[in-house]
């Protein structure tokens, strides 16, 4: 009956799901959950679009991409400049000068790269070998122990020196007095939410909500000579070769009626290990200029992901990526009409503009071209 099965209807998938359809083919999306959109979902709540999977800010250097994104809705001039509350201290993020010097008082450049090479020094790091020792060659004992080992560790609920390096090189650090957290030429949110995005995409091609496909596989499987899958690959084969590892997160959104500016930013990481959560999250300073009666917060949790938890961030050590990539021998063997693709379907963290891109790459990989 359809040309395309396609499973999941987030980012990644809405763009095949569109693109596959310009191009004449008959397209089935699947969604488990009761809304379209995947994590970027986003749902009005008095007035403010509220990102009810965490916050998703558009930031990218390809000019493409962001014409391409905007080719479905406008974009508004956000730029993210989140804070870090350690125990009622509040620090610029990411890692700048006015980080240094709250921190030290330094008031140069070099001021700031002396403090930390001598704190570097004195940790004895010469070739870092885990988080930790990543962390302090690049800012230094002081502001690791405050602003990055507590939230790390309640992020991904292992110590820090247990864990990758290549994790803690997303962060910038800069010796300038500029509080803009991405290095992106283009960056912002649309002004009518994300979900609007997903709608365009899916205009005119069928949609199931509340569908799960392992709850009605045979009868799916059946409908579509290929599919595009952007769930758990490892679930897809029914966890064969093991189980793959995740985090999951955990949202409380709360609605504030008494006030309209509850934390002055639309991210405030809580850095200390004391605080349960992780960050919180206004939505409508998302939206600059926005003027509502009231406001919604929603704090953040990180968990290790269990069975029927939602997974979101993959856990990218040796073991699991050599299991991922036995799974990857046995889709290419087996699997001949199923795309594999997403955070999930290739177990690898993607910023929205990188998923993106890689949909993109997918469809000229399956239909020839753009």
């Amino acid at each position: 009956m359809y040309d395309y099965l396609v499973v999941g209807s987030g980012l990644t998938g809405a763009i095949f799901a569109h693109e596959a359809r310009k191009r004449g083919k008959s397209v089935l999306v699947i969604e488990k959950r009761t809304h379209i959109g995947g994590n970027i979902y986003t749902q009005n709540i008095n007035g403010i679009h509220v990102h009810s999977y965490g916050p998703h800010i558009f930031h990218t250097n390809n000019k493409f991409i962001w014409e391409y994104m905007n080719s479905f809705a406008e974009f508004n001039r956000f730029t993210n400049t989140p804070v870090a509350n350690y125990k009622g201290e509040i620090y610029s993020l990411p890692f700048n000068m006015w980080t240094f010097n709250k921190m030290w008082g330094v008031i140069t450049p070099g001021q700031a790269r002396e403090k930390i090479e001598l704190q570097k020094l004195e940790a004895g790091i010469t070739t870092p070998q885990n988080l930790e020792e990543q962390a302090i060659s690049l800012v230094g004992r002081d502001i690791y122990e405050r602003l990055i080992k507590g939230y790390t560790e309640k992020q991904w609920g292992r110590p820090c020196s247990e864990l990758p390096a290549f994790i803690i090189k997303r962060l910038p650090v800069r010796f300038t007095y500029d509080n803009n957290y991405y290095n992106s030429q283009y960056q912002g949110v649309p002004v009518e939410g994300y979900t609007a995005i997903i709608e365009r995409m899916l205009d005119g091609i069928e949609v199931r909500t509340e569908c799960d496909y392992f709850t009605h596989r045979e009868e799916l499987d059946g409908l579509a000579q290929n599919i595009f899958f952007t769930g758990q690959i490892d679930e897809y084969f029914g966890h064969i070769l093991g189980t793959l590892e995740y985090r999951t997160l955990r949202f409380e959104t709360e609605i504030l009626t008494a006030t309209d500016n509850y934390q002055g930013s639309a991210v405030v990481n809580y850095t200390d290990r004391e605080t349960p959560f992780t960050r919180c999250i206004e939505h409508k300073h998302f939206y600059p200029g926005l003027e509502t009666a009231g406001t919604v917060i929603t704090r953040e949790y990180s968990s290790e992901w269990r069975e029927g938890d939602e997974p979101y961030y993959p856990v990218n050590n040796l073991k699991n990526n050599t299991m991922f990539e036995k799974y990857c021998e046995l889709a290419r063997r087996e699997c001949p009409n199923v795309i594999f693709a997403g955070r999930l379907g290739e177990y690898k963290y993607y910023d929205m503009d990188a998923a993106a891109l890689r949909a993109l790459e997918l469809v000229i990989q399956e239909f020839g071209k753009l």
